[in-house]
């Protein structure tokens, strides 16, 4: 009898986990057809780094603007463009411009599809907790990555429930570091200029040019 209950206890666990990875699955799903739906997205946002064993704790804010496959990033005071096949950074402090060419194929390739729709491949996800935020409820799914080598032990994925917008990302690394992205605001199909994606050489008269490819 004892046997029996253990047994039929192991199955209950395992159909609740299952049913808990179709319905994040089902989740992330609706995330990513409503991030396909629109024309163009326009995202503000912070991002924390934290590591309490080195004593680090920094803050930093940026935006970004995706459209097909095309996306302007603003960043810790450097600028990325990229215009669907080369990659523009822009450095300030450096007055320089490194151009890349991108292959998209490439697994590390940033794209504006990967930036919002990452998940879709490479982890095992779960359900986790829902979270009441300023009147807003946040539903989290845990992401497992899948390969040994990754460094990062799990990622923990805010959506709004409402909205199916993503809301946060919580991302804790093996050697203890957490880092979090926090959406501030999301706008879609904002006007935006012709020349948005394009890069403009004359806009940077003194910077040196560096062609990586």
């Amino acid at each position: 009898m004892k046997k029996f209950i253990q047994i039929t206890f192991i199955l209950l666990i395992c159909f609740s986990v299952q049913a808990q990875d179709k319905q994040a699955k089902s989740l992330l799903d609706q995330v990513t057809a409503k991030v396909k739906s629109y024309d163009n997205i326009v995202i503000d946002f912070k991002y924390s780094l934290n590591n309490s064993k080195e004593n680090i704790n920094q803050d930093s804010k940026g935006n970004v603007t995706l459209k097909n496959n095309q996306y302007v990033l603003n960043f810790m005071g450097m600028t990325k463009i990229f215009d669907g096949r080369k990659t523009y950074t822009i450095v300030p402090e450096d007055e320089e411009v490194n151009i890349s060419t991108v292959n998209e194929k490439d697994d590390n390739a940033v794209t504006p599809s990967k930036m919002l729709t990452f998940f879709n491949s490479g982890y095992r996800y779960s359900m986790d907790i829902l979270q009441n935020v300023k009147g807003r409820k946040i539903q989290y799914v845990k992401l497992i990555p899948t390969s040994s080598k990754d460094q990062r032990k799990e990622i923990l994925l805010g959506i709004d429930v409402q909205t199916k917008h993503i809301y946060n990302l919580i991302e804790t690394g093996k050697k203890g570091t957490k880092t979090t992205l926090t959406v501030n605001s999301f706008k879609t199909n904002q006007p935006l200029s012709k020349n948005q994606f394009t890069f403009v050489a004359s806009k940077y008269p003194n910077y040196y040019i560096n062609k990586l490819d």
